[in-house]
């Protein structure tokens, strides 16, 4: 069995998010979301629930110099990992604090993009009324959210309900929970958006290997404290429980995920 809590994780979470969530997953959905944004030179652009900052990295590199992109996450490990990531060329501004309080005046922003993020927030109304807030006349959110929740995560969920308890099956449930497409147009038509537009599509993200993946994901999010409580002998069963019934999504060497991704856009 792999050394799940060795060397090869030493990071924290944040950083091993950067690591290894961001170019399995994060990077691919993050560069569909930015293309839909259809940025343009000087817009200013927002990042909510920017976690280690791959969405704003690619808006800062379309809005160019003369733009400006500003990334906000509640979480003050995912911001320390996204100044260190953030390449010298980019002029990116990082704050720590609440979406649904944040710290920048009325009519701030060209566009505020929002990148699976929002199932997250306790008070979504309250975080759009905020998006909404900090948007110029005619400005643009644009956010994206995946669900329902994936076979293979249903696995991973299910086995992590049975060995390690209810609360690790539940942050996997709250990524996919918010994926019904008329919900999501409700809320944001609460807000005061106006002409929404949603589209869903099946993404398929080729992933490292099972073993591989599973300890990945783990040690990249929340999971990472809970799964500690298990021995290795915990560990090694959980392993080969959700290894084996992986067995189905595995295209050559690689585990194979297919998500479905809605995303909107709307106007203020």
């Amino acid at each position: 069995m792999v050394d799940h809590f060795g060397k090869g994780y030493a990071g924290n979470p944040p950083q091993n998010y950067e690591r290894f969530f961001v170019p399995a997953i994060g990077a691919p959905l993050a560069a569909e979301l930015v293309r839909l944004a259809a940025l343009s030179p000087g817009d200013r652009v927002l990042d909510v629930a920017c976690g280690t900052g791959v969405v704003a990295r690619m808006a800062s590199e379309q809005v160019g110099e003369t733009g400006t992109v500003v990334g906000l996450d509640v979480n003050p490990g995912m911001i320390a990992v996204a100044r260190a990531a953030a390449p010298p060329g980019l002029s990116i501004e990082w704050h720590e604090a609440s979406a649904d309080s944040m710290p920048f005046p009325d009519a701030s922003f060209d566009v505020v993009l929002c990148q699976m993020g929002l199932q997250f927030m306790p008070d979504k109304p309250a975080v759009l009324a905020e998006i909404r807030r900090v948007l110029a006349r005619d400005g643009r959110l644009v956010l994206n959210l995946p669900g329902p929740t994936p076979q293979l995560f249903t696995i991973m969920g299910e086995a992590l309900s049975c060995h390690v308890g209810e609360e690790a099956m539940g942050f996997v449930n709250q990524v996919f929970s918010l994926h019904d497409a008329d919900a999501l147009e409700d809320l944001i038509r609460e807000a005061g958006f106006r002409d929404i537009s949603l589209q869903s599509d099946t993404k398929r993200l080729p992933l490292p290997a099972p073993e591989a993946f599973l300890w990945q994901y783990v040690q990249s999010t929340p999971l990472a404290a809970l799964v500690a409580q298990l021995d290795d002998e915990g560990r090694d069963t959980l392993e080969t429980e959700v290894v084996t019934k992986w067995a189905d999504f595995v295209v050559g060497d690689r585990l194979v995920l297919d998500v479905r991704v809605t995303t909107a856009t709307a106007l203020r």
